[in-house]
């Protein structure tokens, strides 16, 4: 049994509540190109199935459009769009519009302490994450993470395993070393197959998926004096996430 060495982090939905912001961001480009497209919160909803903002922009002309507004979009349109989101996104972030999600900023300094290794594993873009860090994390960051694996730099996003595969390769460690964080299907899918088990904090555009295949689904990772809960999976934590339990989950699992 190979012992845990390494934590792999998602980001968005999993660090902080970041897709209601990224939503508004969405919007606010729509409006700064002169376009009547609204994402609601349920239209928002079904669109998080497809990761990815410029996936997410052509989903959205495919599914929601008639086809002459579709065939009249460019690749190059779209790309123009989710470069004005990123700007929106990441001036909100800036601002302090968006607190990390309960127990992240603790669990990730007690792992460094213990001696775990942590890793950034998502499909955002890299401006997105370093914009977080900077602005959502009340400690400094700049060394914490080993890799961080984010945007395009693989072929095929998440639900795909390609992000984490390519993450593992760069930090050098095998599947059965790690445990995944994450907050959605498509990223529990990601993880397990690449061979990494994965926890799951839902969100309120999460919370309807299906986690079967997880090791534990939780509502967030948990503070003092504010308690996690368990959703599904287990053995329950003790009100927050902490080393020795993922150790505990790991063996189990392992």
């Amino acid at each position: 049994m190979s012992a845990l060495t390494t934590l792999l982090f998602d980001v968005d939905g999993t660090l902080a509540d970041t897709e209601e912001i990224h939503r508004k961001a969405f919007n606010a480009a729509f409006a700064d190109a002169g376009l009547d497209w609204s994402w609601d919160q349920a239209l928002y909803h079904g669109l998080l199935q497809v990761t990815g903002g410029r996936e997410r922009i052509r989903y959205y002309l495919d599914s929601y459009r008639d086809a002459a507004v579709t065939d009249a979009v460019t690749d190059e349109f779209i790309a123009d769009l989710h470069q004005r989101k990123t700007a929106h996104y990441t001036r909100m972030l800036a601002a302090g519009e968006v607190p990390l999600r309960p127990g992240v900023e603790r669990l990730m300094q007690e792992a460094l302490d213990k001696g775990l290794r942590l890793a950034i594993v998502t499909t955002t873009t890299p401006v997105n994450v370093t914009a977080l860090l900077e602005h959502s994390f009340r400690s400094n960051t700049r060394n914490w993470f080993d890799v961080i694996a984010a945007g395009s730099v693989v072929p095929n996003k998440k639900p795909a395993p390609d992000i984490y595969d390519y993450a593992l390769q760069q930090l050098g460690v095998a599947a059965g070393q790690c445990l995944a964080i994450e907050d959605s299907a498509n990223g529990l899918a990601a993880a397990r197959a690449a061979g990494v088990g994965a926890i799951i904090t839902v969100n309120r555009y999460t919370e309807d998926h299906d986690f079967s295949a997880a090791l534990v689904v939780l509502d967030h990772l948990g503070e003092p004096g504010q308690p996690c809960h368990l959703l599904a999976g287990g053995p329950a934590p003790d009100g927050m996430i902490d080393v020795a339990y993922l150790q505990r989950l790991h063996d189990r699992n392992g």
